[in-house]
């Protein structure tokens, strides 16, 4: 029986910090919009009690269906969860035309997002899953998506995928 609380999956980071800016509401295709990351977050320890990503409609939980729809799952109080909190924001800035982005805070999911957290967290965060328009999951794992701070390309290369 998996326990209320999250497994923060450990890595070793180094490279840039990125600053993202924020997405509008009315360039994006639905889900979470204006998407920054969260005052005082701690990249190399667990202090940070705030979740690691604010924005607009935050509880979304719609899949896109003429767009792909990369869904972040994490915590607070987890650095690895601040870290890909960091590429996300920053990822979803520059796709927020070409995708939807949906938010999952494990301690407060909402009522539409319940199913996302059914179908694919599996207890270990941060998690990730990217699903193509067709409903064809084309990434859900776990963990860091790199290795460098700021680092999205693999976001970049999953992302191509779920479009094909």
């Amino acid at each position: 029986m998996r326990s209320k609380y999250t497994i923060c999956l450990v890595a070793t980071l180094a490279g840039a910090f990125i600053t993202a800016r924020a997405i509008s509401a009315a360039e994006s295709p639905g889900g979470a919009t204006n998407l920054t990351l969260a005052p005082d977050l701690s990249f190399t320890d667990d202090s940070s009690a705030n979740f690691p990503i604010r924005g607009v409609d935050l509880g979304a939980g719609e899949l896109g269906r003429d767009v792909p729809t990369v869904v972040f799952f994490g915590t607070s109080h987890c650095f690895n969860t601040n870290r890909e909190a960091e590429r996300f924001v920053a990822f979803a800035a520059r796709h927020r035309e070409n995708a939807r982005f949906l938010v999952v805070d494990l301690d407060h999911p909402s009522a539409s997002q319940r199913a996302l957290v059914r179908r694919f967290y599996r207890g270990y965060i941060p998690t990730l899953a990217f699903v193509a328009p067709s409903g064809r999951v084309a990434y859900d794992k776990s963990g860091e998506t790199s290795s460098r701070r700021g680092d999205t390309s693999k976001l970049e290369e999953i992302l191509a995928g779920a479009i094909r």
